[in-house]
């Protein structure tokens, strides 16, 4: 059966508490101990790309620290040697039980991954189980669609969109995606939501649009994760995403609510995990884990306790503190140590 990885797709504020929490949740379903991506290209084009890269190891490396994870910064800024279709370079996403992309430029990111060896491995490793995380100008990039931010918002084109990676065509969802939805950053004085251009110029990109064609958008300091085995996707973070659909009213989630999959459109799982993967690229990954670079040994967080972890949170947030003191107790008897922090919940093995 084919059971691929999950995606979260975040508005912003990755390194975040509230914005963060996509981390958890991805990371509870992966192995231990961790291995982690953490991918340069969105940002290649700046000059302190590997600062902006770095802060998010850092964060993830504190985060996910009961998962012992091994982090690596990918320095795949550009196209050609030593980037995005540099098998030396690429190494860690070999194995990566977990690979992130975050700001940056939406067009950007595309041209330098289109058709690239690092967009294959990353589909790859999807199908085989690994998660993906995307913030910002990632996740804007991968949909059918992009919106290209900097030239409408910066250099004053007219509201059009560019070709998108379209990472969920892979599963048969036709979808553009908007980050920073209810940004405010412009005050009073600049409408900057929808991504920075506004609502007035995104109703004109909306407009070319096709009807079948669905919109998510994400609000600030939040996600949805999409589960494409359970076709669910949960919303997490501190406020909502937003699905808009042809002629329909727009859908509201918010943090904590999980709605079907479904309405983003047919979900459909590839038939054989290789389909429209690069046969050379299937069978380089395929022979990494023939050589057991992904340990089936590795510790996997049982749903139950997965479960009990959410209830807890929304106990915790109500603040019944005897709900949430006998969900400790219950996980522990299950094996499992829970530790509060200020950064939210940690698991470990008891």
């Amino acid at each position: 059966m084919v059971r691929p990885g999950n995606v979260a797709l975040i508005g912003s504020g990755e390194t975040a508490a509230r914005g963060g929490q996509a981390f958890d949740l991805l990371a509870r379903q992966l192995p231990a101990p961790l291995r982690v991506g953490v991918m340069e290209t969105p940002a290649g084009f700046e000059i302190n790309s590997a600062q902006v890269a770095g802060r998010v190891v850092e964060y993830v490396r504190k985060r996910l620290q009961n998962y012992q994870p091994t982090i690596d910064l990918v320095p795949a800024r550009r196209r050609g040697p030593g980037g995005t279709d540099d098998w030396d370079t690429l190494a860690p996403l070999k194995a990566a039980h977990l690979v992130f992309m975050g700001p940056g430029s939406p067009t950007y990111t595309v041209r330098q991954l289109q058709d690239s060896l690092a967009w294959e491995i990353l589909r790859a490793r999807l199908r085989m189980g690994a998660a993906i995380a995307l913030a910002s100008a990632a996740t804007a990039a991968v949909g059918a669609l992009a919106i290209p931010v900097y030239e409408i918002f910066k250099v004053g084109e007219d509201p059009h969109w560019k070709p998108g990676l379209n990472l969920l065509a892979d599963f048969g969802l036709n979808c553009v995606i908007v980050p920073h939805w209810n940004n405010t950053e412009g005050g009073s004085d600049v409408d900057t939501g929808r991504c920075f251009i506004g609502l007035e110029r995104f109703e004109i990109l909306r407009g070319q649009l096709p009807a079948e064609m669905t919109v998510i958008g994400i609000d600030e300091h939040s996600g949805v994760i999409l589960d494409f085995t359970a076709q669910t996707c949960r919303v997490t973070g501190r406020d909502g995403v937003h699905i808009l659909r042809g002629d329909q009213e727009p859908l509201l989630f918010c943090s904590g609510e999980t709605f079907s999959m479904s309405l983003l459109g047919e979900c459909r799982l590839p038939e054989h995990l290789e389909d429209g993967i690069d046969p050379g690229v299937w069978d380089a990954l395929q022979a990494v884990e023939a050589d057991g670079s992904n340990d089936p040994t590795a510790t996997m967080v049982p749903e139950e306790v997965e479960r009990l972890l959410l209830d807890r949170q929304s106990a915790r947030a109500r603040k019944d503190w005897k709900e949430s003191d006998r969900i400790r107790d219950a996980v522990s008897n299950l094996g499992w140590k829970i530790t509060d922090t200020p950064e939210g919940q940690k698991l470990e093995p008891a």
